[in-house]
């Protein structure tokens, strides 16, 4: 999966825009984090608890959380050598997860 593939995902989500911050993508949804990118490989994802730990446990190749994100509900995925469906599945769910916040 590449970044564009991402951009063109994320922009088929209603309520969801872009942004950027210092050159790195942001999508959003009315304010809150769906998905950002960390570099031209990975992005976070926004993610409850118990999804998260289920992704990384289904997608180690795809998925990690590193130690700032511990206490984060977040998940880091991987571009490059990841799922592409499961990455797809995570970003919906991230929207998902921000629309039920309303």
């Amino acid at each position: 999966m590449e970044m564009d593939e991402v951009a063109r995902l994320a922009a088929t989500l209603v309520g969801v825009r872009r942004t950027a911050r210092e050159g790195l993508a942001e999508w959003r949804y009315y304010g809150r984090l769906v998905v950002r990118q960390l570099d031209d490989v990975h992005l976070v994802i926004r993610a409850d608890f118990d999804y998260r730990d289920s992704m990384v446990r289904q997608f180690p190749g795809t998925f990690s959380v590193p130690a700032r994100y511990v206490k984060h509900m977040m998940v880091v995925a991987d571009l490059a050598y990841g799922d592409a469906g499961a990455i797809e599945g995570a970003i919906d769910a991230a929207w998902q997860l921000q629309r039920a916040a309303d």
